[in-house]
C-alpha cells in the first residue's frame, strides 16, 4: 500500500483544520516511539493553531483516535474509535506555544481510552478530581464533551469522525450537568464562553444568577439525564441475623458523591428513571417503585424507591460522615463514610465528610 493510501485518515484531519485556518503553519507534536511499539503515548501527533476570534485562543486537535493509516478495525462505519479530541485554550497575545499541560492531558485522555476501551460521546463528563492544570489554582476540576462549534463529522475512507471539543468546567457546573444535563448547561454558559473557549482564570457561571435560574428550571422540568453513575466508594452489606433480631442490610456511599447522588435521585425517580450506579464489587440499581423495598442479587442490588422514600433520601443524602434512617423504608439504611483526595503521589491533601 502506497505512503499516500496509509495516510487518508491523517489527511482527512488536516484537510479539516485547513478550511478554518488556510496555510497557517500549525504547531505539531508527534511521538518519538510509537504507541504500539511500547512508547508512552497513545496519539500519534497533537497539532495547534492560532485562532483570533471571538477572542485570541489556541485550537488543538489529537490525531490517533480514528484510524490516520490503514483500515484495521471490522467497523466499517466508524474510523476506530469514532472520534478525535479538541480543545479551545484562551492564548495570551505573547505566546507563540500552546501550554504542555494541554498536550499531557490530552495524552492522558488517550491512554484512558485505549486502555478501557470506553469512548467520549457528545454530553459526557468527566471529574479530574482537582485542577485540570495541575499545580495551578484554577476552578476548573472536571471536563465536558460537546461537539465542535466549527468541525462537523466527515467522511473518511476509514469510515466517520466526530470532533470532540473538551471543556473545562467548575464543579459546580458539573454538578449542574449530573442533576439537568451536559448540554443544557453548555449552551446556556456559550454567551459568557463563546466557542466554549476553556479559561483557566475564570470563575463559575453558576455565580450568574441568570445562569442559575435556567438550570433550575431546566432540572425541575426535565429531571436528569445521567442514568449512569461510577462510584469509587460504593458498597454492600446484606442484612445479618443476630440473637435478637436482624441488621439491617447497608449501602455504602462515599460522602464525595452522596449530595450529588441525592440531587440526582430527585431528577431520576420522580420522573419516573432509574439510576445505575456501579462501583469496583457491586452495582446498585435505584428504580421507581408503587413501594420501598430491595432485592439482592449476586452483584447487583436493585432498590426501588416511591415517591415519598425518594424524597426522603433525597433530602438527607449529605456530604457527612453518617447513617441515614429512612422512616418510610425498612430494612436498609445507607452509610456515608468521608473521602479522602489524594494527589498523584497518594498523599491525601483533603478529607470530605
Amino acid at each position: 500500500m502506497s505512503e499516500e493510501a496509509q495516510s487518508h485518515g491523517w489527511d482527512a484531519i488536516d484537510q479539516a483544520m485547513s478550511k478554518l485556518y488556510g496555510d497557517q503553519e500549525e504547531k505539531h507534536y508527534g511521538t518519538m516511539i510509537p504507541y504500539s511499539l511500547g512508547g508512552p503515548d497513545p496519539l500519534d501527533g497533537i497539532s495547534a493553531y492560532k485562532a483570533e476570534q471571538p477572542l485570541p485562543h489556541w485550537h488543538i486537535v489529537t490525531y490517533g483516535f480514528s484510524e490516520l493509516y490503514e483500515k484495521e478495525s471490522d467497523d466499517a462505519e466508524h474510523s476506530g474509535y469514532g472520534f478525535e479530541l479538541t480543545m479551545r485554550l484562551k492564548r495570551e497575545e505573547t505566546e507563540e506555544e500552546p501550554p504542555g499541560w494541554a498536550l499531557n492531558l490530552l495524552q492522558n485522555m488517550g491512554r484512558y481510552v485505549f486502555r478501557s476501551g470506553n469512548v467520549f460521546r457528545s454530553g459526557d463528563y468527566l471529574d479530574a478530581n482537582g485542577p485540570i492544570c495541575l499545580g495551578s489554582d484554577t476552578r476548573l476540576t472536571a471536563l465536558a464533551f460537546v461537539e465542535d462549534p466549527e468541525l462537523s463529522a466527515m467522511d473518511t475512507p476509514n469510515g466517520q469522525v466526530q470532533f470532540l471539543q473538551m471543556v473545562g468546567i467548575t464543579g459546580d457546573e458539573l454538578e449542574a450537568m449530573q442533576t439537568w444535563n451536559t448540554l443544557g448547561v453548555l449552551e446556556t454558559c456559550e454567551e459568557q464562553m463563546p466557542l466554549y473557549i476553556t479559561d483557566l482564570a475564570r470563575d463559575s457561571f453558576m455565580k450568574n444568577p441568570a445562569i442559575a435560574e435556567v438550570v433550575q428550571r431546566g432540572m425541575e422540568r426535565d429531571g436528569s439525564n445521567t442514568g449512569f453513575l461510577y462510584v469509587d466508594q460504593l458498597g454492600w452489606e446484606p442484612a445479618k441475623k443476630r440473637l435478637l433480631g436482624r441488621t439491617p442490610a447497608v449501602v455504602r456511599l462515599g460522602a464525595k458523591q452522596a449530595g450529588i447522588v441525592g440531587k440526582m435521585l430527585a431528577g431520576r425517580i420522580l420522573k419516573g428513571k432509574s439510576l445505575y450506579m456501579s462501583g469496583p464489587d457491586i452495582q446498585v440499581v435505584w428504580e421507581p417503585g408503587e413501594k420501598p423495598g430491595f432485592e439482592e442479587e449476586e452483584d447487583e442490588i436493585r432498590i426501588k424507591l416511591d415517591e415519598a422514600s425518594a424524597a426522603e433520601l433525597s433530602g438527607k443524602l449529605q456530604p457527612k460522615e453518617g447513617v441515614i434512617v429512612l422512616s418510610s423504608f425498612k430494612g436498609m439504611t445507607l452509610h456515608i463514610v468521608p473521602t479522602h483526595i489524594k494527589d498523584q503521589d497518594g498523599n491525601i491533601v483533603s478529607t470530605i465528610g
